[in-house]
């Protein structure tokens, strides 16, 4: 085979436009397009089943960009890659680099195999704005404090401008027979519960293209406003776009700036932005501390007097049966459609952790397993945040309260009736608090406490304190 075929590993990147390790391959010629799930290495944090998913509608999709070329294997990656080297004959194998510690690791002792062979390799920055060394303080230092890493840090230096597709795209010829089919690389669930999730959600690069601006166009007017309503459609909804790479932020940052310009949106656009650097910072804070996903970064919370995960409590958490109607509407929410709306994210993890008293890395493995945005940088920054252990966090003792948080982002009730039906005729004053509710007005809604909708797991304010005391022997 020619000296100029090149391999391109796809990873979290599964697009062509705005591709730098697509674009360097095919300057040098032949390309083979390939995609390694790769589970060996991944261990803990492989794909949880609702991301697994999207990524296999995300792989199709990027296989008929590729016009059928995309190669499927499943197995440990440093294997896979130099049995592909050695069955093509391929000069060099590209990709765009990750940041979670285990591939980190992978990715070097492939790098450092290949190259002792004479293969080139090369790694491009195709997911992040700017890299973890490229944003320090001035003493060369990570920060921990995200306004100074994102104000004084990021902004200080323009990203990348994003560039298209290419024209064309010259496949090599290929002969294997170690490859494996979309449906073997990732076999359908049994039950079918993937397709009620996916229904109505559009994946691919098209699709997080025309999702980008149909909030750049609709929502981000009113982004400043309405973010922090779960039942607006006014956030962009591109975490999983942008998680599996189907658009890069960089092309999200300049469309961004450019229609927020032009409609005089600054304050949105402001405030967008900035949720684009927290997945930044998120991204620095697991490069820095690789053990981000399961160790607290404030080691006194190492004290904690963590409750027992396979209680009662913790099941209602999951199911959505817990009897605070805010809470029950957002697990349900993630559960059915494998999302759920990042304020509401805050309040159900602030109610695990400080009113349930469960540790933060039970409620981020079933964050990991439910949500199809599933990232391990951002997953592992938010659960440690909210519980107050992690960099630039919440305070422990601020405990969201759930009640007066439903009354002020749903104050109508839109989200909790859609995702809890069975309080849709219960009226507004009592919607978020139903347990308050006089007998006849829940008799008049046909409710029956503890048998039509639950009653509450915890009493909030007893549960509030019994946090702060427990937070008192961390001491």
């Amino acid at each position: 085979m020619s000296a100029d075929v090149t391999i391109v590993w796809f990873r979290q990147d599964l697009r062509l436009g705005d591709n730098p390790s697509l674009r360097y391959a095919i300057e040098r010629g032949t390309i083979i397009p390939v995609f390694i799930l790769d589970d060996v290495n991944a261990g803990a944090d492989a794909h949880g089943a609702a991301s697994r998913a999207w990524l296999k509608q995300s792989l199709a999709s990027l296989n008929e960009s590729l016009k059928g070329h995309l190669l499927c294997f499943k197995g440990a990656a440093d294997e896979i890659v130099n049995q592909l080297v050695a069955a093509t004959g391929a000069s060099a194998v590209v990709w765009n680099r990750c940041y979670e510690h285990w591939r980190i690791q992978r990715d070097s002792q492939i790098k450092n195999t290949l190259q002792s062979k004479g293969v080139e390799v090369k790694s491009f920055n195709g997911s992040l704005l700017w890299e973890p060394w490229e944003v320090s303080k001035v003493d060369g230092t990570p920060y921990r404090v995200f306004t100074p890493f994102y104000r004084k840090g990021c902004l200080k230096q323009a990203p990348r401008e994003p560039f298209g597709p290419p024209e064309q795209i010259p496949f090599a010829n290929v002969n294997i027979d170690f490859d494996c089919t979309l449906d073997e690389l990732l076999p359908n669930p049994e039950p079918r519960w993937d397709q009620a999730m996916l229904e109505g959600q559009h994946i691919g690069e098209t699709a997080a293209r025309e999702r980008l601006g149909a909030f750049l166009n609709n929502g981000l007017a009113r982004y400043a406003n309405q973010r922090d309503l779960p039942s607006a459609d006014a956030v962009s909804k591109l975490s999983p776009h942008l998680h599996f790479g189907e658009i890069s932020p960089n092309r999200v940052w300049y469309e961004a700036n450019r229609i927020g310009h032009l409609a005089q949106s600054e304050e949105s656009l402001d405030k967008f932005l900035a949720e684009l650097g927290w997945r930044e910072f998120s991204y620095s804070l697991l490069y820095y501390n690789p053990t981000l996903p399961r160790a607290n970064l404030s080691a006194k919370f190492d004290k904690f007097p963590w409750q027992d995960k396979h209680s009662d409590a913790f099941k209602r958490w999951q199911t959505g049966q817990t009897g605070i109607p805010i809470i029950d509407a957002g697990m349900r929410e993630l559960w059915q459609t494998g999302t759920m709306h990042n304020r509401v994210r805050m309040v159900v993890a602030s109610f695990l952790v400080k009113n349930l008293l469960i540790d933060w890395r039970h409620g981020a493995e079933w964050f990991w397993d439910c949500l199809t945005d599933a990232d391990l940088a951002s997953n592992s920054a938010s659960w440690q945040w909210v519980a107050g252990c992690g960099a630039d966090a919440a305070p422990y003792f601020r405990i969201f309260n759930p009640v007066t948080q439903g009354q002020k982002f749903d104050k109508e009730g839109h989200y909790v009736r859609k995702f809890v039906p069975e309080l849709a005729n219960v009226p507004e004053k009592y919607l978020h608090s139903p347990w308050e509710a006089p007998s006849a007005v829940l008799d008049q809604a046909g409710v029956v406490l503890g048998k039509d909708y639950p009653k509450p797991i915890v009493d909030l304010k007893a549960s509030r304190q019994r946090a702060l005391d427990a937070l008192d022997q961390t001491k």
